[in-house]
């Protein structure tokens, strides 16, 4: 009899405890769970913990409580400047409703497949009423924001939370890639050239105004050098004149000295002129020092001039046929003169603006001196 019990007892606590396993089940802190009876939602537990159903006639369906991502394929998208998109874009969701999300898709691959649906009509739908420039640009970020709440409300019918949704990239088809690219690049080049032009345009200017100024300056630096000039050709003139007019026979001579420098250099040049003109005036008056000092001629000389004087012949000889012979000057002896000293040249000084006011050199007559008349040093008279 015990020995029967034993047995009961033992077929009962084996019942029992697969009755309790059946019964018990544990939802975990990353799960939701829903009870089933028959296929009908009884309980959605959402709670974690130890929790009990009723044994093999109610199941458990298990469902994820935290965020799940979603990258859906790339698609192209056509912008509303008519560029062609090639949008690679994500999405992060968690279930909010385990109850509706089992009604509506039962599963998360069903759920990832509504949602790939929906977030592409979504991208289309938003970034086809946007520029390529707006995607591109600091705007980008209102443009994820109307996705993200397009997304949402769409979602939410199947007890769907939509937490975010990122365009990773958004690039250009590889067919028109490299066109739009070149007229990007002519785009950049055009506003290049522009702001050369531009800042040609302000380097000319500058360098004109610094032109002008430098033409200014350099007139102004002129009128003020000519001034001076002027001024220091008046000052030398009347200096000149001042210093010439102590002494006029003294100008005169230096002035015939500096005309004997001139026109009598070693340069071969052959000049005709009488000797009793006025450029050889002071040779004509030196010539008549020396006989009035007392210059003594040669004894020879003196007795030809003698013999001449009386028989009207050549002293010196006859030709043949009678005609006039030349008798030779004797040497006229040097005579030391007192040596001058130098004296620079007379620039000639154009006209001043104040050369007028300067008082004006006296004018220097040619110095003449009266002298008697020298005895006759000329060739001798032809007979």
């Amino acid at each position: 009899m015990s020995r029967n019990l034993l047995v009961v007892l033992g077929v009962v606590v084996i019942v029992a405890g697969i009755v309790a396993t059946s019964a018990a089940f544990v939802v975990r802190q990353t799960e939701q769970a829903i009870v089933l009876m028959f296929g009908d939602p009884k309980q959605v537990i959402k709670e974690p913990g130890l929790h009990f159903k009723l044994p093999f006639v109610q199941n458990v369906v298990y469902f994820e409580s935290r965020i799940l991502d979603f990258a859906p394929p790339q698609e192209e998208i056509i912008a509303a400047d008519q560029k062609r998109l090639v949008v690679d874009s994500f999405a992060r969701y968690r279930i909010g409703d385990p109850l509706e999300f089992y009604k509506a898709v039962g599963s998360e691959a069903a759920a990832r497949a509504r949602l790939a649906g929906i977030l592409s009509a979504s991208l289309r739908r938003v970034v086809g009423n946007e520029t390529l420039a707006s995607v591109l640009s600091e705007e980008r970020a209102d443009i994820m924001a109307r996705i993200l709440a397009d997304t949402n409300e769409a979602a939410s019918k199947f007890g769907i939370d939509v937490v975010d949704v990122r365009i990773r990239r958004a690039d250009l088809p590889a067919a028109n890639a490299e066109a739009i690219y070149q007229r990007m690049q002519s785009e950049r080049e055009r506003e290049a050239r522009e702001f050369r032009a531009q800042g040609a345009e302000v380097a000319q200017r500058i360098r004109a105004r610094a032109e002008r100024e430098k033409t200014v300056l350099i007139a102004e630096s002129q009128r003020q050098s000519q001034v001076l000039r002027g001024e220091g050709d008046a000052s030398a003139i009347s200096i000149y004149a001042d210093a010439f007019g102590k002494d006029p026979e003294f100008f005169a001579f230096y002035r015939s000295m500096e005309a004997y420098r001139k026109a009598l250099n070693a340069d071969g040049t052959t000049m005709v002129l009488s000797p009793d003109s006025d450029f050889f005036s002071y040779f004509s008056k030196l010539n008549v020092g020396k006989i009035e000092s007392g210059v003594s001629l040669p004894a020879q000389s003196e007795k030809a001039a003698e013999e001449s004087a009386k028989e009207g012949e050549p002293a010196n000889g006859q030709n043949g046929s009678g005609g006039a012979s030349l008798q030779k000057l004797p040497a006229v002896p040097d005579v030391k003169m007192p040596k001058l000293p130098a004296v620079p040249d007379v620039p000639t000084l154009p006209a001043a603006p104040g050369a007028a006011d300067a008082p004006a050199a006296p004018a220097v007559p040619p110095a003449t001196t009266e002298t008697p008349t020298a005895p006759a040093t000329s060739p001798a008279t032809a007979q």
